[in-house]
């Protein structure tokens, strides 16, 4: 899919945008007929008027620049984008809908199932080769000992890096999402809109992870009434690493698409685990009156 990017009102590039995206700028009056643009192909910027065919645009919707967007003047030295514009987007102003409660909560018990699995993906090999190392050298070869107990002890680490790097790769893609969160319509984001680095949603995990650890767990409910009750709906760990949790069309060419509602999704995954808790409770409760007729 090509990729279009346009000059700012200060002369900053934007972009990338889809073709479809470029042409929302148009209809919101965001470019203008003299607006620069640029796609991998063109040599340097152009008039929007020079590409409109190519972008299937009515000239004469586009003719006049919008009047509160300063065109750089055509030969303002100003130097195409080149491969390293991957990192950049689109931060357009607006209303911005902020990820509630229970979407994050139903985006968090989405990637809670998906890094228990990667988790043990990569511990139970590891417990393997350690049982295996130890068995294979006998009780007597301290070295064969000292490998496996090695091999169960990097377990730990696992359940660390393991939800951060997944977090961290996730939110720092272009998807700016984890798994669940995709699966709920909401993304990770700087606090001025830009993606968040690799780096940055890192150690935004693994502050959650060690704040909910040193809590003994209640981080975790800490966190959600942060979420709740803040102006921004930020958790400790978003005002740590200068982050928001916000729908998926928030800071794009398309805020109209934000949606305050819940969604289908978020409402399924709310009722399964609102049964799971029901049944562990009436399950406990069932095993604790039959110990303690046991016991009488």
């Amino acid at each position: 899919m090509t990729q279009w990017y346009y000059a700012d009102a200060s002369g900053q590039r934007q972009g990338p945008f889809s073709a479809e995206e470029l042409a929302s700028h148009v209809r919101h009056a965001r470019l203008g007929a003299a607006s620069l643009v640029w796609r991998e192909g063109l040599q340097d910027w152009q008039p929007l008027r020079t590409v409109a065919a190519e972008l299937d645009l009515q000239l004469d919707a586009i003719d006049a620049p919008a009047a509160d967007v300063a065109v750089p003047a055509p030969d303002a030295p100003y130097t195409p984008p080149s491969a390293d514009l991957a990192s950049f987007q689109p931060v357009v102003a607006g209303h911005v809908v902020q990820a509630g409660l229970w979407k994050r909560f139903a985006a968090s018990c989405i990637d809670s199932m998906v890094t228990t699995i990667i988790s043990y993906a990569l511990m139970i090999p590891l417990m393997l080769i350690g049982v295996g190392v130890m068995g294979a050298g006998g009780s007597d070869n301290p070295f064969a000992t000292g490998a496996g107990i090695a091999s169960m002890l990097a377990i730990y680490p696992i359940l660390f890096l393991a939800p951060c790097i997944y977090f961290g790769w996730m939110q720092s893609s272009s998807l700016q999402a984890s798994l669940g969160k995709l699966a709920v319509g909401i993304k990770v984001a700087r606090t001025d809109g830009q993606r968040v680095s690799f780096w940055r949603g890192f150690l935004r995990s693994l502050a959650y992870l060690v704040f909910s650890m040193v809590t003994c767990g209640l981080g975790v409910l800490i966190s959600g009434l942060m979420v709740a009750f803040t102006e921004r709906k930020q958790a400790l760990h978003d005002m740590l690493c200068d982050t928001l949790v916000v729908d998926k069309w928030a800071f794009t060419a398309f805020p109209e698409r934000q949606r305050d509602e819940l969604g289908v999704v978020t409402i399924v995954i709310l009722v399964l685990a609102a049964l799971m808790i029901v049944g562990s409770l009436a399950i406990y409760g069932l095993l604790g009156a039959m110990l303690m007729k046991d016991l009488t």
